[in-house]
């Protein structure tokens, strides 16, 4: 006897509505690299640490995304975390008709890691390089996690936030709250 355990497809408003309530968590916003002969970026959202000893992040890629082939096929791979100012730069690595390659770098203050050579964006608020070091299935997504090999945190202002589908900053009268 066959039993067919998987899941009916699901119509597209659910979907958008899966889509919409995941943006009600207000998230932080990176740009995820590979380098090598063809460097390519990409701008993310699902970035997340994963331990400590060792070392771990993970980025979420859809599989149809360009980067998804890129990241598959790289042993390294650079995570930066934008700062607030850096909207601009989330736009590019965001937009799918930029020019591609190493010119897709010309117009962003960049430089390579300095072990792994990945493209790493400058002034943001860190970057890491990483090995990959395991990908997962992740249902119509890959979860590529990466040891951390190096890092950096060159400036210390405020993040660039995504919430809602939109670009977000914290507010001017933010205040830290004593632990």
């Amino acid at each position: 006897m066959n039993v067919d355990n998987s899941a009916p497809p699901r119509p597209a408003t659910e979907a958008k509505s899966l889509r919409r309530a995941f943006g009600a968590f207000a998230t932080g916003v990176t740009v995820v690299t590979t380098g090598g002969d063809v460097p390519h970026a990409m701008t993310a959202n699902s970035f997340t640490s994963v331990s400590l000893d060792p070392p771990l992040l993970l980025v979420c890629v859809d599989r149809g995304a360009l980067m998804h082939q890129y990241l598959s096929a790289s042993r390294f791979f650079g995570v930066s975390v934008l700062a607030s100012h850096q909207e601009a730069e989330a736009m590019h690595f965001a937009d799918r008709h930029r020019t591609l390659g190493a010119a897709q770098f010309d117009s962003v203050d960049w430089h390579p890691g300095r072990l792994s050579g990945v493209p790493l964006l400058g002034g943001t608020l860190a970057g890491f390089e990483c090995e990959m070091w395991r990908a997962y299935d992740g249902g119509d997504h890959t979860i590529f996690i990466g040891e951390v090999l190096n890092l950096h945190q060159p400036t210390d202002r405020d993040a660039l936030l995504v919430f809602k589908a939109k670009f977000r900053q914290l507010s001017p009268d933010w205040s830290e709250v004593p632990a």
